[in-house]
Formats: C-alpha cells, sequence, structure tokens
C-alpha cells in the first residue's frame, strides 16, 4: 500500500471510525480514574494515562497484525471481528465500576490497564483494516487515541442523537472482518472471482446489520414488556 494514497486515507478512515466507535466506553473509564485528583493534576494524568495507552495499544495491535500472518489466523480474526460487529449493534452500552484513584500514579496506571483490557476489539479491529501496514497504525491511533480521550464527552453526546453512528461503525467492522476473510491465503483460489468476492463481502455487510438490528428492536420490545409486566 503506497502512503498518501487513495487506499492508504480509505483505510485510516476506516481506522479512526473503528477506534472511536469501540472506544466511546474507554473515555468514560479515564475520565472516572482521574475524577478525585486535584485538578491541576487530573489533566497531566489523562495525558500521561493516554500516552501510555497508546504505547501499549499500539504494541498490541503490531503484535496481531505479525500474527495475522500467520496461515487461517486472518479467517479466523474475521469471524471474530464480525462477532464484535454484531455486538457492537446489539449490546447497550455497558455500567463501569471504576476507582477513583487518589494518586496521581495509581490514577495513570489505571488508565492505562483499564484501556489495554477494554481495547482488545479495537486492536483486531485496526488491524484488520490496517492491511499489515505499521505506519497506518500509529497514525491511526495518534490520530484516534487523542479524540477518544478529549472529545469523549461530546461523541457520546453525537452517538446518542445519531444513532445510525453505530451502525456505520459495525458496517466498517464487518467490511474489514469481510476482507480479511477473502484475504486468507489458502482461500485465494475460492474468491479469485471478483464478482464472488465483492458479493460475499457486501452480504456480510447486510447481514451483520440486518441481523443485529432486528436483534437490537427485538431485544428492547422484550425489556420494554418486562417492565410492563412488574
Amino acid at each position: 500500500m503506497e502512503l498518501f494514497s487513495g487506499e492508504f486515507f480509505s483505510a485510516l478512515l476506516a481506522i479512526v471510525v473503528i477506534d472511536l466507535v469501540l472506544a466511546g466506553d474507554n473515555a468514560i473509564v479515564i475520565g472516572l480514574a482521574a475524577r478525585n485528583l486535584p485538578k491541576n493534576q487530573q489533566k497531566r494524568a489523562i495525558i500521561w494515562g493516554t500516552v501510555g495507552a497508546i504505547i501499549i495499544r499500539a504494541a498490541a495491535t503490531l503484535v496481531v497484525v505479525w500474527l495475522l500472518e500467520i496461515p487461517g489466523l486472518h479467517l479466523v480474526g474475521g469471524i471474530f471481528l464480525i462477532w464484535i460487529a454484531y455486538k457492537l449493534l446489539v449490546d447497550d452500552q455497558e455500567e463501569h465500576e471504576i476507582e477513583a484513584k487518589g494518586s496521581f500514579g495509581s490514577a495513570v496506571r489505571t488508565i492505562i490497564v483499564a484501556d489495554a483490557l477494554m481495547g482488545l476489539d479495537n486492536v483486531l479491529g485496526v488491524a484488520g483494516a490496517a492491511h499489515g501496514s505499521f505506519v497506518l497504525v500509529i497514525t491511526g491511533l495518534i490520530i484516534s487515541v487523542p479524540i477518544m480521550v478529549w472529545g469523549s464527552t461530546l461523541f457520546i453526546k453525537l452517538i446518542d442523537r445519531f444513532p445510525i453512528i453505530v451502525t456505520i461503525g459495525a458496517a466498517i467492522l464487518a467490511w474489514t472482518a469481510s476482507k480479511m476473510i477473502v484475504g486468507e491465503p489458502f482461500l485465494q483460489d475460492f474468491f479469485d472471482n471478483p464478482w464472488f468476492k465483492y458479493g460475499f463481502e457486501a452480504l456480510v455487510i447486510i447481514a451483520v446489520v440486518f441481523i443485529g438490528t432486528k436483534m437490537k428492536k427485538t431485544k428492547a420490545q422484550s425489556i420494554q414488556e418486562k417492565q410492563k409486566a412488574s
């Protein structure tokens, strides 16, 4: 992939969207971890926690990019990413119980550990969208993680106001997953026909969005019925 080509920027945009849609909860955790610090330390804790999170996330993603070179792992990763895209649509935002640390060092450690534990889905999504490019991985993280931290409140409000953002994010994840599957070396002959290849990618995206949206509506109706019954 050539630097600054159309393919490069489309992949970079996919990485940023994946990171922002999947990492909304991470931003909340970062805010909670630093909330008991003095005002003059909160910003520093968030900055250093974010730096640590970028380093850990970048290292983990680069390892996954390298692992995806092993035969069969593109297929496994693609299937897992389809599940993540589906869960993104179906699951409601989770509540987080994060201890508000009173010391600067503890808050920074909490931010880094929480981001590492919650960022596994982001790592796989970004690694798949990067198509083996380490430059894309680092650039995408440098852009998206600061936005996630400092623009978390705005982004969460945007998602609440425009739920279509989550659907778009899920569709991008599904597209990334389908490209991982069709890019699997031992399936190359199977997807040699361009019509079959692009048809499969479109089918995965449509299936994830349709089934995920339908299941989310069914889940919401079930919750409403239980609330009325009680």
